[in-house]
């Protein structure tokens, strides 16, 4: 018999670890409740498409079953790249390459959410649950949240991204700055509001890179665009550039300056974005990170090894971390909780750290005045 058998989960955050472990624990017949502080589904735009990789994404999806639901959600040709450099000109172009396999297939994150939400028994998820604090009860855990609900749970799982207000019942191992800010932007009705973008897009992705700047453009299957620039800035640039990012206009300014001698074709992006724009420092847990293993109480995705973005790991992992955590807990061989726990933990920490080592180089390659040599080394092309 399993150790978790008869005991109630809570899992804390509803991003896809979150959802993926519910399901894959659900399936299995446990007693599973997903916190998330979202008033609902809907109040937050969902940004950039995912591209989820066969041994780790899709591998989780197929474990829960939901391989069919993909397929029917995900969308073709979103993977195909295009990177160009500061003039907009062509160095690569997947729609015109048969060479390049691609096995990634991309998906956006509302409907992966919604795959994901339709999996779950009714009233699985308690929206609105904006977590405050955790306090032991006996061999328990007593939950609070901001709107002033409690609940009790035998197993915690944080779920709750890179600023996870879990992690330091776990570990106050911190995560560090990378050197690097990304700035988010969104552009809707892409076709019309931003028609030669839209039309170098196809569908797909840009990849804009030099000055040690990197440009990315992803395509949405509303007809949006979500755009991410980003370069080396103080941890503190953020807070002391004096922008204002809810400010179209000055942000537009900065964008002037910054990328004074780009090409006119990228003032699409900046001239049509919405409103407001997301600064993103980047952060990165220690490579090193260890703890001792909890008896009740664990850590998934970002709020466990959080990274920079640039080797497209970070859902990857999180899906990952979901079905192996699943797989230990519900494995017969181990004696408690507190070792299944701790032999998940033990693969999680090794595959992150080799994983987040990738991606902090990748950042610093993705910056560098040879950033077009390696993205093109990274596609398996030499250069033109």
């Amino acid at each position: 018999m399993n150790t978790i058998k008869n005991k109630k989960i809570a899992i804390v955050g509803g991003g896809p670890g979150g959802l993926t472990l519910a399901r894959l624990l659900q399936m299995n017949g446990l007693d599973v409740t997903v916190y998330e502080r979202d008033a609902n589904q809907h109040a937050r735009a969902q940004g950039a498409t995912l591209d989820l990789h066969e041994e780790s994404g899709l591998n989780a999806l197929q474990h829960a079953g939901l391989m069919d639901a993909f397929r029917a959600n995900y969308r073709p040709g979103a993977d195909k790249l295009c990177v160009v450099n500061k003039k907009a000109e062509i160095v690569f172009d997947d729609h015109e390459s048969s060479h390049r396999e691609t096995s990634r297939p991309e998906i956006d994150r509302g409907p992966l959410q919604q795959i994901l939400l339709d999996s779950l028994l009714p009233d699985t998820v308690i929206w609105d649950s904006h977590f405050v604090s955790l306090s032991p009860q006996d061999d328990s855990w007593k939950l609070d949240f901001k709107n002033g609900i409690f609940a009790f749970a035998d197993i915690v799982i944080a779920a709750d991204g890179a600023n996870s207000k879990l992690r330091p019942y776990v570990t106050p191992l911190k995560a560090f700055y990378s050197g690097y800010t990304a700035l988010e932007g969104v552009v809707y009705h892409s076709e019309v509001a931003s028609p030669k973008i839209y039309e170098l897009l196809r569908g797909g992705k840009i990849f804009a890179l030099e000055d040690k700047i990197s440009l990315i453009v992803s395509s949405k299957g509303d007809g949006s665009l979500v755009f991410y620039t980003c370069g080396q800035h103080e941890e503190s640039w953020t807070r002391d550039s004096g922008i204002d990012f809810s400010d179209q206009a000055q942000v537009f300014a900065w964008f002037q300056q910054e990328y004074a001698d780009w090409d006119e074709i990228w003032r699409e992006l900046f001239e049509n974005a919405a409103s407001s724009y997301t600064p993103r420092p980047l952060y990165c847990m220690p490579l090193d990170q260890t703890w001792e293993a909890a008896p009740n109480l664990t850590l998934l995705g970002d709020a466990a090894h959080l990274m920079p973005p640039f080797a497209g790991e970070g859902v990857n992992m999180a899906m990952l971390d979901a079905l192996e955590l699943s797989q230990c807990l519900l494995d017969t061989h181990y004696p408690d909780t507190q070792s299944a726990i701790a032999a998940y933990e033990k693969q999680m920490l090794a595959r992150s750290s080799e994983v987040a080592e990738q991606s902090l180089s990748a950042t610093i390659a993705f910056h560098s005045p040879d950033a077009i040599s390696f993205m093109l080394g990274v596609l398996g092309q030499s250069e033109p």
